[in-house]
């Protein structure tokens, strides 16, 4: 009877253990857990320590922090930015694999990753973007900023692969004139820009879009690769 009574115990104090690995460890380390699956030439960057901004430019003391882990854009109705703001690495990079997580925690307004592109100040914000945008987890596509507007729509995959609340697993990688997006282990776009003249190495930029409700944006993991091989870590067949 005791030696049961000890098994029982045994048993549920490894399901409460796995229970909480499932609910913080193995979510939050997703981006990590897929350095394993980059090919022996690629040298991971960890573009978010996990613990503050360091390596990162933008209205850090009005919208962006680091909260648990991960990277939050928040604004009030009363601070709503005019125009949309980003949080940007101080490095610039052409030809990149981007491994990362994020989540619209509120509002239902689209985020994005900003890349080949250049900081630019609108409506008083030094830390706007214009260059390329891939958008998510609404409004599916790719978009120039400040220059030809969306340039690429979701033909459907993006949002049946994305979670409008959830968070969405995802890879770009940006070579040449090619931007491949996965979602949650699905190949979502596949785009090559036809004008090369406008892609230049530029920061990656989070994007906080132009509101004027309360909104909030979160990501984690952000890890990088320069000059990677042709070919996506994440699909799933």
């Amino acid at each position: 009877m005791r030696s049961l009574l000890l098994m029982l115990v045994v048993v549920g104090l490894a399901s409460l253990a796995a229970g909480a690995e499932d609910k913080s460890g193995d979510a939050s380390d997703w981006s990590e857990q897929q350095v394993s699956k980059l090919p022996e030439s690629e040298k991971p960057i960890r573009l978010f320590n996990g613990k503050d901004l360091t390596g990162w430019e933008g209205q850090k003391e009005k919208y962006w922090s680091v909260v648990d882990g991960v990277i939050v854009g928040k604004n009030s109705q009363e601070n709503a930015p005019q125009a949309s703001t980003y949080l940007v690495t101080k490095n610039k990079y052409r030809n990149f694999r981007l491994i990362f997580e994020a989540r619209l925690a509120e509002s239902e307004m689209h985020t994005g990753i900003a890349l080949w592109g250049q900081s630019v100040e609108k409506s008083g914000d030094p830390y706007s973007y214009m260059g390329h945008l891939v958008m998510f987890p609404s409004g599916y596509g790719f978009y120039d900023l400040y220059r030809r507007n969306s340039i690429y729509r979701d033909d459907g995959r993006a949002k049946a692969a994305g979670k409008q609340h959830g968070w969405n697993r995802m890879e770009i990688l940006a070579t040449g004139n090619r931007i491949r997006h996965v979602i949650n282990g699905k190949l979502a776009a596949d785009w090559e820009e036809p004008k090369p003249e406008l892609i230049q190495s530029g920061p990656i930029g989070l994007q906080l879009h132009s509101n004027k409700v309360p909104q909030e944006v979160q990501f984690r993991g952000l890890i990088l690769v320069e000059d990677p091989e042709d070919k996506l870590v994440t699909v799933e067949e």
